[in-house]
């Protein structure tokens, strides 16, 4: 079943917006998790394709998410870097992002819609309730599943981040990057066997948090 817009509508209808906001990059090695949060117009005719990201091809996100952009209200992205998640642990730091992203939502041209976005929003996050965020929101478990703007929130955060590994995968080749986008594939674990460890990775991450694999 594709992600409805329920949840939206009944926005909509109060005269408020949905600002659907995820993260992507909770589970690799090396490189930050980054966040986004995507508000549509009131009365936005849906995207198709829009999928949660994961059962989405790299470039059916990477069409999707121009998409995205260009037919929502605003967007905005957030991220934690590995240093951030090593220092306040995973999940604080997605919740950092995530409150980076929000705000950076609200300072943009979408706080035009309904005056005041921040006071005429309903925040929905994908996954459990995150205090951290520091905005009012419900949170939903699979709510990339089922509430399309979490959806089209989680093909943004996701290319995103993917092409900020892309990136720094010439600079590092051994680890594969370019495929792998910091995830543990063996390819990523043979290069830390072989050449030990980046400023990238994150050093609280089992394998990574093992003694001399600096290199």
């Amino acid at each position: 079943m594709p992600p409805s817009l329920r949840r939206e509508e009944q926005a909509w209808a109060e005269r408020r917006l949905l600002v659907g906001v995820d993260e992507a990059g909770r589970g690799p090695l090396a490189g930050p998790v980054v966040a986004a949060a995507v508000a549509f117009p009131a009365g936005f005719r849906r995207i198709r394709g829009v999928r949660d990201s994961k059962v989405l091809t790299r470039e059916d996100r990477e069409r999707l998410a121009g998409l995205i952009r260009a037919r929502a209200i605003g967007v905005g992205i957030g991220a934690a870097s590995n240093r951030e998640i090593d220092r306040r642990n995973i999940r604080v730091a997605s919740a950092l992002a995530m409150r980076r992203a929000v705000r950076r939502l609200f300072e943009g041209p979408a706080r035009c819609e309904f005056g005041s976005l921040c006071d005429a929003s309903w925040l929905v996050i994908d996954g459990l309730p995150l205090p951290e965020i520091g905005y009012p929101h419900d949170a939903v478990v699979d709510a990339d599943a089922c509430c399309y703007t979490v959806a089209a929130a989680s093909i943004i955060a996701k290319t995103v981040r993917d092409r900020i590994m892309h990136l720094l995968a010439p600079r590092h080749p051994d680890y594969r990057w370019e495929t792998n986008v910091g995830y543990s594939t063996p390819d990523h674990l043979n290069g830390i066997a072989r050449v030990g460890i980046t400023r990238h990775h994150r050093l609280s991450f089992a394998p990574v948090a093992q003694p001399g694999l600096w290199s």
